[in-house]
């Protein structure tokens, strides 16, 4: 499924928080979304999943109606407590679900779960989980719907590192082996470089750039967007990283 974004504004109230964004993705691509805090970036995530109104157009495929498919993971995502991993992940395939849960609807959860690492949480209640956990727990809610587009926002926040190499991975190759649209917030730019296959960066809710990481994550575009004197090397597989050494501007 293709994605085309043409002069997206979204609005909170007198406030204009997107301004005229055009972008458009395409199927088997992940699309890392960067920028300050206050860019936008979770503004674009929900005015895609449909979770704010707005202006311009957004067309799925050539048509303005939001497909069903779609997995969303919000920032700030919540369930009841009491709810045990199994049912939380359960409820991604709602959609699927009958008055009995068949046996594919369970081996579609186990996979993912097992993909993810937390397989043998799943008969724990999400209240005795830690945030990395949960997070895991909610990025496999998105990936069992069997989305034709995932939505995430800030899914590695709350991980430590192996985790968060883990679920990166995890999104990259479902996103190629599915052929899914991918828009994934990121605060770490080198996750953005290593793991997007196009980097859009946010600016006080413009779109300062978009395009291959090697062309949009530089140096010039970090101290713009952050205020940050970064200085880019190179890792020994060719990938381009960017070290931050101090604020350009004042604090």
């Amino acid at each position: 499924m293709t994605i085309e974004i043409n002069t997206l504004q979204v609005r909170y109230g007198a406030r204009t928080v997107l301004h005229g964004l055009t972008l458009s993705l395409r199927p088997g691509r992940v699309l890392g979304v960067v920028g300050p805090n206050g860019s936008g970036k979770s503004t674009l995530v929900k005015a895609l999943a449909g979770q704010l109104p707005y202006t311009g157009t957004v067309r799925f495929d050539g048509s303005a109606l939001r497909p069903k498919s779609v997995g969303y993971m919000p920032q700030d995502v919540q369930a009841p407590a009491a709810l045990t991993v199994l049912d939380v992940a359960l409820l991604g395939r709602i959609g699927r679900l009958r008055l009995k849960v068949s046996a594919q609807d369970l081996d579609a959860v186990q996979q993912v779960l097992q993909q993810l690492g937390v397989a043998d949480l799943a008969g724990r209640y999400l209240g005795e989980l830690s945030g990395g956990q949960r997070q895991l727990v909610f990025l496999a809610q998105a990936l069992v719907s069997e989305p034709k587009v995932l939505l995430l926002d800030e899914p590695i926040s709350a991980l430590d590192i192996q985790h968060q190499l883990e679920v990166l991975q995890v999104v990259q190759a479902t996103t190629l082996a599915r052929g899914l649209c991918t828009v994934m917030v990121l605060h770490d730019l080198n996750a953005a470089t290593r793991f997007a296959d196009e980097v859009a960066i946010l600016q006080a809710g413009r779109l300062l750039a978009w395009g291959l990481p090697a062309q949009v994550l530089t140096a010039g575009h970090v101290a713009q967007a952050f205020g940050v004197d970064a200085e880019a090397l190179t890792c020994r597989d060719g990938t381009p990283v960017l070290v931050p050494r101090r604020p350009s501007v004042p604090a």
